[in-house]
């Protein structure tokens, strides 16, 4: 057992180390911030109900909101795998390794059969894994699969061969300002200028984070006969204000974003004549995730967004709760002239982009603080790795050498 009084220690929005019970209230509070069905009629716990569901990258930012939000509102069991590296000597895991524990324990208090598995998604070692699972443990029939995964890099399975994703803009070099803090957390707004892609940049982001993995999850898990009747998957998007348009959805990332649309649409055809099921991708709107944080102008957009909206900003968790009663017929499952089921209207509309817009203009390091909302994105950055969790006492020593869930009994 290693304790430790954790401090935070970081390099930008990047944290060393992580807090465990910091994390696990990360996660209690989305729970209780999860709205409850309206029929509790099964309390959640009756052995072997429930729809079958894989999460894939289950751990952060909107796929744990997936995870948590199809526990308590659709009632789902099934496996969630998500990539985390564990506690050593000298470091704590991450914190997706504590979000994962935790997360473990409220789907036990539920009474809900969840297995999470920690390993690379992208292999063909644990797709294999994963239907074994469904075989042995589920019945042998899956109904939903959620895909929720941002990657620096993929090895292709079939080839061997490694991708790199970038960030880039496509065509020239874009400038933006962003939001950054010094070492006692004065916020600062900088401008950053990001070059251009180059040779086949586009293609290898496209390769890591486009819908081939997707796809490949479907092949393996329609070979094997494990897709129920009725099957349907979605994989999560976004697609952002203009403001962020040059270097998110005009960029790299965003001819990747197109690429899973697009599959989602081979996909849906597909599975509508095989097993009558669906594919779909959900486009959410604007959030504090370790991923986005590392994107130029995001943080600065953000930042400004909450200032706009306050608490109108709708968290993940709330967005993915709606998504599940699309998933699962509670609501209508509604799509746009693409295909898309749209979580992102709060943000998009036209005042609130306008008034966003306004401030973007006006925001530079001495304006910055009167608007946006700087003290909450902040300590949302913090969150990510467990740090300024309200009841969470951080002078005290804490158990670093949380175990992964143990799905073998």
């Amino acid at each position: 057992m290693t304790r430790r009084v954790l401090t935070p220690r970081n390099r930008g929005f990047l944290f060393l180390d992580s807090h465990p019970e910091g994390c696990r209230r990360v996660v209690a509070d989305m729970w209780q911030a999860c709205p409850a069905p309206a029929d509790t009629s099964d309390g959640g716990a009756s052995e072997g109900a429930g729809s079958v569901a894989l999460v894939i990258g289950s751990s952060a930012g909107y796929g744990l909101a997936a995870t948590l939000a199809g526990l308590k509102r659709a009632g789902i069991r099934g496996i969630a795998v998500s990539f985390e590296k564990a506690p050593t000597e000298r470091r704590t895991a991450t914190a997706g390794w504590y979000r994962t524990a935790a997360t473990a324990d409220i789907a036990r208090t539920a009474g809900r059969d969840l297995v999470f598995l920690n390993g690379d998604a992208f292999s063909d070692t644990m797709k294999e894994q994963v239907a074994d699972l469904v075989e042995r443990r589920f019945g042998g029939r899956l109904d939903y699969l959620v895909y929720s995964v941002a990657a620096p890099r993929r090895t292709d399975p079939g080839t061997g061969t490694t991708y790199a994703s970038v960030l880039k803009p496509i065509g020239r070099a874009n400038r933006t300002r962003t939001l950054l803090f010094d070492d006692q957390g004065v916020p600062e707004v900088r401008e950053v200028e990001t070059g251009p892609a180059e040779g086949d940049d586009v293609e290898q982001t496209v390769a890591v984070m486009g819908g081939a993995d997707w796809e490949r999850w479907i092949d393996h898990l329609a070979a094997r006969d494990l897709l129920a009747d009725g099957f349907t998957t979605v994989a999560l998007s976004y697609i952002g204000s203009p403001l962020t348009a040059a270097i998110y959805r005009q960029g790299t990332i965003g001819a990747a974003k197109a690429h899973l649309e697009a599959t989602a649409r081979t996909l849906d055809e597909r599975l509508g004549k095989t097993v009558g099921g669906r594919a779909v991708t959900s486009v959410n709107g604007a959030a504090v995730t370790q991923s986005s944080t590392a994107i130029p102008g995001i943080a600065l957009y953000t930042g400004l967004l909450r200032g706009v909206l306050g608490d109108g900003l709708v968290p993940p968790i709330r967005q993915l709760a709606a998504l599940w009663d699309q998933l699962t017929g509670t609501a209508p499952l509604t799509t746009d002239d693409e295909g898309r089921i749209r979580l992102d209207t709060f943000e998009l509309t036209d005042d609130v982009q306008a008034a966003v817009a306004e401030r973007w203009e006006a925001a530079t390091t001495d304006t910055i603080a009167d608007l946006a909302d700087v003290d909450w994105f902040r300590a949302e950055v913090r969150r990510l790795y467990g740090f300024s969790v309200p009841g969470t006492d951080y002078a005290a020593e804490v158990d670093t050498d949380v175990p992964w869930p143990d799905h073998t009994s």
